[in-house]
């Protein structure tokens, strides 16, 4: 079987390593390295693959020695997120009919606080000034 690069193939893992897998592909043997076997933090290859196991890859690379290189991970599409995300996590809510007299006191009155909140954590370090 010629393999080129992009093809999407069934294979069966023949060897692991602490490095990735080996994949026989037919006649052909290409390796999935640890990087390339999930979308997860791979630690052990050992926790994902098993040897004997049956694997949906995409060929990577051909190199000029016949060397293969295999991505399980861009084989099969990653898991969509089903919880949308909330966007508006960050704003605030406000009354809208606020003047903005009624605004800029609102700001500084937070500054303040924020300003002696920093203040107060600097003291804490050490009177003030930045240690080295």
């Amino acid at each position: 079987m010629s393999l080129k690069v992009n093809d999407v193939v069934e294979g069966v893992v023949t060897g692991i390593t602490k490095f990735g897998a080996f994949v026989q592909i037919g006649e052909d043997s290409g390796l999935v390295h640890i990087s390339e076997i999930s979308n997860d933090y791979v630690e052990k290859v050992e926790d994902f693959l098993e040897k004997g196991q049956k694997v949906k890859v995409k060929v990577v690379n051909v190199d000029k020695d016949g060397k293969i290189g295999l991505s399980i991970k861009k084989a099969n599409p990653p898991k969509e997120n089903k919880k949308p995300m909330d966007i508006n996590w960050m704003k605030k809510e406000e009354p809208k009919d606020l003047s903005f007299e009624d605004k800029m006191a609102k700001f500084l009155k937070e500054s303040n606080e924020k300003i002696e909140s920093v203040r107060q954590r600097n003291n804490s370090r050490g009177n003030g000034k930045w240690r080295k």
